[in-house]
């Protein structure tokens, strides 16, 4: 059986898997984690490296032993319970997180993070540097990435750099956060309009019940990185209510704040694209999976965190 030391060689934010399960048994077999399919005549196994994977969402018709759990919890995987394609059975269902019960985490994140957040003006002035940072994230990546450009998705296009440059104004003379969520919802509302404009979706709205591809997979595409942001606040041991932007009393607010980094500039062009190329869900997930690969995408998540809880902390810890 592995060694507790050896599961953590990988560092979380250097870690490159998340699975969606369904239709299958999760359970511990000779020292692994496996899942179980049935195929026509036979079973088969399909090993999970526990090590170098972040989150497992569990959908339909699946189930997980005790003994897989603990291993998962050993090596610090989240486990999510989720409906079909990674979504909610219900639209006004949060996904639940089972996060692995270690205290033995980082002290100075959380410390830093809870030394500004009682203070209103700090918790602006952080909500803020979310905000930037996701610009100049959908910048960098809408910039450099020859299939997001040949798709359309060009942060050198005038539409674009004009919605970017606009919202980065915006963010600057944002006195509340009311008003910071309400800038982030015209510029969401502006990428949808743009996506699909270059990928001809010209009847799409945003709906999350709908039943339409597009749709689709941006709820999927959205909840893989929900998984990815509540990893990143539970290795860093900062607790999903102490959000600087979705309020103090929604339910994994700071979770939402945090996939909000990388949500527009990764899932929402991929969703078009793929919905445009009639793809199928694992085709769509496997794209944006290596999406946040190619763009380190949790690397991001973990750097924003840590700069935002540090620069209210003294004493800065080892990295996580």
């Amino acid at each position: 059986m592995e060694q507790l030391t050896d599961l953590k060689a990988i560092l979380h934010s250097k870690r490159a898997n998340i699975y969606y399960l369904e239709k299958c048994r999760v359970m511990q077999k000779d020292g692994r984690v496996l899942y179980l399919t049935e195929a026509k005549k036979d079973y088969q196994y399909w090993n999970i490296p526990i090590a170098n994977t972040t989150v497992i969402l569990l959908g339909t018709g699946t189930s997980v032993s005790q003994a897989a759990v603990r291993m998962l919890a050993s090596a610090g995987v989240l486990i999510g319970f989720c409906g079909g394609g990674g979504t909610p059975l219900l639209a006004s269902t949060e996904v639940e997180w089972m996060t692995p019960q270690s205290e033995y985490r980082p002290t100075e994140y959380i410390q830093g993070w809870m030394s500004f957040w009682f203070d209103e003006e700090k918790r602006l002035a952080a909500a803020k540097q979310f905000q930037t940072a996701r610009i100049q994230f959908m910048q960098t990546v809408w910039g450099k990435d020859r299939d997001l450009i040949a798709a359309g998705f060009s942060a050198h296009d005038q539409d674009i750099t004009s919605a970017l440059n606009n919202t980065c104004a915006k963010i600057e003379q944002a006195q509340k956060v009311s008003k910071l969520l309400q800038i982030e919802a015209e510029l969401t509302k502006r990428l949808y309009k743009i996506a699909a404009n270059r990928t001809k979706h010209t009847d799409f709205v945003r709906e999350r019940e709908s039943v339409d591809i597009a749709n689709a997979f941006l709820n999927h595409g959205n909840y893989l990185a929900y998984g990815l942001a509540a990893c990143t606040l539970w290795v860093l041991g900062i607790p999903h209510g102490f959000a600087v932007m979705h309020g103090k009393t929604r339910r994994g607010a700071l979770v939402f704040d945090v996939a909000d980094l990388i949500k527009d500039t990764l899932v929402l062009p991929w969703a078009f694209i793929c919905a445009k190329e009639n793809a199928t869900e694992q085709e769509f997930r496997q794209q944006c999976l290596q999406a946040f690969t190619d763009h380190k995408a949790l690397d991001f998540m973990f750097d924003q965190v840590k700069a935002i809880a540090l620069q209210h902390h003294e004493t800065k810890g080892d990295t996580a």
